[in-house]
């Protein structure tokens, strides 16, 4: 299952003034945390050990880290069962998920959420409201 593609993100709307790679902000920053928060699928254990490595190091940034390893597409492979329930959950919802707390945290005051960093600065903005709303969610297994 596919819940993200950073190609999606390329249309009409997609603000002129960004590199593509704008549009793999979002589902990039998700997955790092997914990934530091031991919530990755074997893909990113296994085969991609070494670049994990990296990315837990801060030697790559999430983007960087996403485009590189997942090739811009965030998919059921990326996470483990853990991880793919709590994505069902929160990052399918949309703006009532984890898109409305990425515009609320990070893209406020943006012209677009496109115009969000994708580096570690942003990360550590997300990171606690993530770690509440997954706390949140295995406490009831339910939308968080």
């Amino acid at each position: 299952m596919k819940y993200d593609d950073a190609a999606w993100h390329a249309g009409d709307e997609f603000p002129r003034d960004l590199p593509p790679e704008a549009g793999a902000t979002h589902a990039a920053l998700f997955l790092a945390w997914a990934l530091c928060a031991d919530l990755g699928g074997d893909y990113h254990v296994i085969d991609s050990a070494e670049d994990l490595e990296r990315l837990r190091a801060r030697q790559l940034t999430p983007v960087q880290y996403f485009l590189a390893v997942c090739d811009g597409q965030l998919t059921d492979e990326d996470f483990g069962p853990e991880g793919n329930g709590f994505a069902i959950a929160y990052y399918q919802q949309g703006v009532s998920g984890y898109l409305g707390d990425y515009q609320e945290y990070l893209a406020k005051g943006l012209p677009t959420e496109y115009h969000v960093p994708g580096g570690w600065t942003s990360y550590d903005k997300l990171k606690p409201v993530l770690d509440r709303r997954l706390a949140n969610w295995r406490r009831g297994r339910t939308a968080p």
